[in-house]
């Protein structure tokens, strides 16, 4: 058996260094909420492949739908022989996403192109070339989600230059002194000094900040920008790969807002491990590629589909909704305990998410500036404990926690002793 030491080794030689890796360990084995390494080393897991698990590692009926599927075919890409498992799908996600309105579902295979898809999409429909997204925001690794993503380092360092018609208007946060108005005022200087809005195709944002921090858009400014939208013809993109899917305690995150968007990206957490996105939407507004314009060999994959198609059963059936909010209220509990320790009160500048997409944010307790050197720290204290976290944020001092749902009350119970220790070191 090759030991972790020997297995990087041969990474560093094999696989070039701007594939980041961030643990030390390799996986050997996983269940549900655990990681065992190739030394026999257990670890609690609250990355989840980053917002990808929350129905677990290997739950059973993810397998058995794999391997019922695996029985039948692996592939016929879905443009060329077609199969009934993925109208089945884009029929389920038609019905449970947000509005009662006709709409239309497209599969492909990662988030990144998703999102691509989405701005096809969003283009054909208008006729307009233009994109706003937001600082913080990340859409992907490909040219256009670069391009779309706000935050140089690393994901733009060094790829450009990128494909233009794209404008960045600043999120709202209120933490680092930004307001809905001020988010608002930006976006209508962006249309007086830099992009007529009878160009602008759509607006991109997610509901709450992946990447940028868990950072929750207010209610108010996703209620003014469906009201810009409407006002100027543009279409409101809700990218949901990482909110999706029960994570946020609805099974999508525009359910808190009350705003119904044109269309949703999803993904992650869709296929519970398999390689699978969704662009949703408006049925006129989906159709409005020629046929052929939209796809990919392997979008919709027959064994992707029939996982997420076990995905939705297990959201329903285990009632992974309400055992988001419980998880994420348990969570929450235990940080404002330590919040309320004088010792740590100045060192916790935010606590915050929806339901089970919670974040902690770090700062100097002096300063008051964010301290990404912290956050390394208790990212570090918990890996040696044998919890796995991911930091976020723009300046990379924040610790987001993505747990699976099904994660067991006594392992849950044990990642929060963990945490707590590292936190307080």
């Amino acid at each position: 058996m090759s030991t972790n030491q020997e297995w990087k080794a041969r990474k560093d030689a094999a696989t070039p260094r701007g594939v980041g890796v961030m643990c030390n360990f390799y996986a050997e084995r996983a269940e549900n909420a655990e990681i065992w390494d190739v030394e026999g080393k257990r670890y609690i897991d609250f990355a989840s492949g980053i917002a990808v698990l929350n129905t677990g590692h290997r739950h059973p009926k993810i397998v058995t739908a794999i391997t019922e599927q695996l029985e039948r075919f692996t592939h016929t890409a879905y443009q060329i022989v077609p199969y009934g498992s993925y109208v089945t799908l884009a029929e389920k996600i038609n019905r449970l996403t947000p509005g009662d309105h006709p709409k239309k579902t497209a599969f492909f295979t990662t988030g990144a192109e998703a999102v691509e898809n989405a701005v096809k999409i969003a283009r054909a429909a208008t006729g307009r070339p233009a994109i706003i997204a937001f600082s913080g925001a990340f859409h992907g690794r490909t040219m256009m989600g670069m391009a779309l993503t706000g935050k140089v380092d690393p994901y733009k360092l060094g790829f450009g230059p990128f494909p233009g018609n794209v404008y960045h208007a600043p999120f709202p946060n209120t933490l680092h002194g930004v307001s809905v108005d001020d988010s608002l005022r930006a976006l209508q200087m962006l249309f007086k000094a830099d992009v007529d809005p009878k160009r602008v195709a759509a607006i991109i944002l997610e509901p709450i900040q992946g990447e940028g921090g868990f950072c929750v858009a207010p209610v108010a400014f996703m209620q003014a920008l469906r009201t810009l939208c409407d006002q100027h013809g543009i279409l409101l993109i809700a990218d949901e790969v990482q909110t999706g899917f029960a994570r946020t305690g609805k099974l999508f995150a525009m359910e808190h807002y009350g705003v119904i968007p044109d269309l949703m990206t999803m993904a992650k957490s869709l296929a519970g491990g398999m390689p699978l996105s969704a662009v949703c939407g408006k049925a006129e507004i989906m159709d409005a590629p020629s046929p052929g314009g939209l796809g990919g060999t392997y979008a919709g994959n027959a064994l992707a589909v029939a996982s997420a198609l076990a995905v939705l059963d297990i959201i329903d059936s285990e009632q992974l909704i309400e055992r988001a909010n419980q998880l994420g209220q348990q969570l929450q509990e235990r940080l404002q305990t330590i919040k309320s320790d004088p010792e740590y009160a100045a060192r916790i500048a935010e606590i915050r998410g929806l339901g089970a997409m919670l974040a902690i944010e770090f700062q100097h307790p002096e300063s008051g500036k964010p301290d990404p050197d912290f956050t390394k720290k208790v990212q570090a204290k918990a890996l040696e404990k044998g919890l796995l976290l991911l930091s976020c944020g723009v300046y990379g001092n924040v610790i987001r926690f993505l747990f699976p749902l099904t994660i067991s009350d006594a392992v849950m119970a044990e990642a929060l002793g963990i945490l707590d220790a590292a936190i307080r070191g």
